[in-house]
């Protein structure tokens, strides 16, 4: 997985095209993530006790990881990510810019 949790990604299709966002979730097997602030819905959420009302909340559902690329950190721009091997460690790094992620 070339995306992680806590990494900053840009949507580059769909109807939230352009969107910056920080990943919550990542599901490696049927390759969805979760954004804050993207992809959101409606959920209707009933009152926890009586008298009050139920609100509408929105709430991001996940999506396909190919519909979103890599912010890197220091150039801040979408990039393409790739592999390294620095000693024994397996690292990432912008392709863009040479730098590690």
């Amino acid at each position: 997985m070339k995306i992680k949790k806590n990494d900053i990604i840009k949507i580059i299709s769909g109807k939230d095209r352009g969107k910056t966002g920080k990943v919550i979730k990542v599901d490696g097997k049927s390759l969805k993530i979760t954004a804050e602030n993207i992809n959101l819905f409606k959920k209707r959420v009933k009152p926890k006790q009586g008298g009050q009302k139920g609100e509408t909340v929105l709430v991001p559902r996940h999506f396909n990881i190919s519909k979103a690329m890599l912010v890197c950190p220091n150039c801040k721009q979408p990039a393409r990510v790739g592999y390294r091997l620095e000693g024994n460690s397996k690292l990432r790094y912008c392709k863009k810019c040479q730098s590690r992620i």
